[in-house]
């Protein structure tokens, strides 16, 4: 797959190593991701509920991307942990029959 051959950052506190082309970041980091948004061109993706409050909580997220599709499942952490940053809703975009993609900016 063409993810395997990007360079990634895992970021966690448990692990003690990680993956080929991946780097570990354990601390610091705000100072790790703010690095990354200098140093590299184009998109960098975070998942996870947990890291996407931190990132949301430091500033750092330049735009949300939510996809919504007719899934129904029983439990889960919500993506907002915290409250709900202010967002404006910049793009919807259909994907396939069956998802939706909502793009959102910091208001």
């Amino acid at each position: 797959m063409a993810w395997r051959s990007q360079p990634k950052w895992v970021v966690s506190r448990s692990l003690k190593s990680v993956g080929p082309n991946a780097t570990l970041v354990a601390d610091d980091v705000e100072a790790v991701i703010r690095g990354l948004k200098v140093k590299l061109t184009g998109e960098i993706a975070a998942s996870g509920p947990t890291l996407a409050q931190s990132l949301t909580d430091m500033g750092l997220i330049d735009e949300y991307r939510l996809y919504l599709q007719p899934v129904v499942v029983g439990r889960g952490k919500p993506f907002f942990s915290g409250p709900r940053p202010p967002l404006r809703l910049v793009a919807s975009e259909r994907i396939g029959g069956e998802v939706i993609r909502l793009t959102y900016v910091p208001a």
